[in-house]
């Protein structure tokens, strides 16, 4: 069984606020130029990621590193942000038991415990530094350009504290993940011996999970990367499929970019139905608001918003808002048809009908009837939904989600036509940062910023 997406209730009739039930007809011309958009980028050798589940060279290698490192440490630590982060956290939650971290070494299965440092701030990363035993871990630095200033000055922390151990321990603990050959980490890691893997110059980071950015730290922590890999490759198949019909990636950026352009649906909410999905959800909303947030080259502005939630705790949150809020959303549930585990609500207070009517029946069905209910509820109130539907949450399954989402995003940059792998948007920060902090290279981006309107103290309340 294979990963599906249910679109049922995204065209009319069955929602009233659905597109026209052709819509996948009227759109193939545009999804074939899409498809050849796609190609032709794969052809130009600029589009990586298709081919990150065929390396079996790389898996191979961070199998025997995690293997010979796996009784010598406790802990793994990421530095990295962005997708250096969300996708290895994404993994973590989905595929190890819950509470990872929580767990002794024996629940690990003697796996250790790993700990994404995804920001800067002071508080949380000097309270995980100060747990970790430096001697007992792996610091995996992640950094395609090595230049990223939030990951950097987390490596630059870690190293001085490595140095104070010993000169041996720098090259013990630490592996680089980066660029194959330019960058300050590739010269740092050949001048000091550090064991280092490739990110694929064709391959940008939030694209990057199939790479060692999410492959490295899965691996230290148990996870079978080649069953991720081979569910990638073999959805990677069926979004290489050129009838939009037969295209789950294809149906669902189609489906997408219609309710934006034509109905103004501009937010889509991603909602598993899972806790173990969760972080796919966040994940989702870097992939497809940093590729699809873009300028048009003629002038103008697209991108559809992309917003977590999860049910059914948002339910009781966002819910309200989706049913009676204004018209500007798709909703896409994730639904998991074999959790792996379940129970059995107690049949207690039969004189209570209020609480008599859940006995008998287990916590499963009340989340997927949960889901349910809340689907047709959306459709009724002409609030386009769909269902992306999961046999059980396992490696080879969330491998065909991953390839799903990122055909689905290159896809979609096809369609909205902007280029989906660069983010020209983020760079102004990053200069005026480096400004800020006295890069050499970047005095201009300072004067500039030191031009812009100052905090003015009438508009402090």
């Amino acid at each position: 069984m294979s990963v599906r997406f249910d679109f049922t209730n995204m065209l009319r009739p069955a929602c009233h606020g659905g597109l026209p039930a052709d819509s996948l007809v009227t759109a193939a011309a545009a999804f074939a130029g899409a498809v050849a958009d796609v190609k032709a980028r794969r052809a130009a050798g600029t589009l990586g990621f298709p081919l990150l589940p065929d390396d079996a060279a790389v898996r191979a290698a961070l199998k025997v590193d995690a293997l010979a490192s796996r009784d010598e440490i406790d802990d793994v630590v990421l530095c990295g942000i962005g997708g250096s982060a969300l996708g290895p956290n994404m993994l973590r939650s989905a595929l190890c038991p819950p509470r990872w971290n929580e767990l002794d070494r024996k629940a690990r299965g003697g796996w250790p415990r790993l700990h994404v440092m995804d920001n800067v701030d002071p508080v949380s990363m000097g309270a995980l530094l100060d747990r970790v035993n430096l001697k007992r871990a792996r610091v995996l630095v992640i950094s395609k350009s090595g230049g990223t200033a939030e990951t950097m000055s987390q490596y630059l922390v870690v190293r001085a504290m490595l140095e104070q151990l010993g000169a041996e321990w720098p090259k013990t603990v630490l592996r680089f993940i980066t660029d194959p050959e330019k960058g300050v980490l590739r010269a740092i890691a050949r001048t000091d011996g550090i064991v280092t893997y490739d990110i694929p110059p064709s391959v940008g980071g939030r694209f990057s999970v199939l790479t060692p950015v999410g492959l490295a730290p899965a691996a230290f922590i148990g996870i079978d990367i080649d069953a991720l890999c081979a569910g990638a490759a073999a959805m990677r198949t069926r979004c290489e499929n050129e009838s939009l019909a037969k295209n789950p990636a294809g149906v669902f950026a189609v489906l997408q970019h219609g309710h934006d352009q034509v109905n103004g649906r501009s937010i889509h909410v991603l909602m598993p139905y899972a806790d173990a999905l969760r972080d796919v959800a966040n994940w989702f909303v870097q992939l497809w608001a940093e590729s699809l947030g873009k300028v048009l080259p003629g002038g103008g502005n697209v991108g559809p918003t992309p917003l977590p939630a999860l049910g059914t705790t948002d339910q009781h949150a966002q819910v309200q808002n989706f049913m009676e809020g204004p018209h500007d959303k798709t909703v896409t549930f994730i639904a998991v048809e074999q959790l792996g585990r379940d129970i059995t609500i107690p049949s207690l207070h039969a004189n209570y009908p209020d609480l008599a009517y859940l006995g008998g029946n287990t916590i499963g069905d009340l989340l997927d009837a949960e889901r349910r209910a809340t689907a047709g509820a959306l459709a009724s109130s002409g609030r386009p939904n769909g269902v992306l539907q999961i046999p059980c949450v396992d490696a080879a399954h969330v491998g065909e989600l991953i390839m799903l989402f990122e055909f689905a995003t290159a896809f979609a940059g096809a369609l909205y036509g902007i280029n989906a792998y660069d983010q020209p948007g983020v760079e102004l920060g990053k200069q005026f940062t480096y400004g800020i902090f006295g890069r050499p290279g970047f005095e201009a981006d300072r004067a500039r910023f030191d031009q812009l309107a100052q905090p003015d103290p009438a508009c402090n309340v």
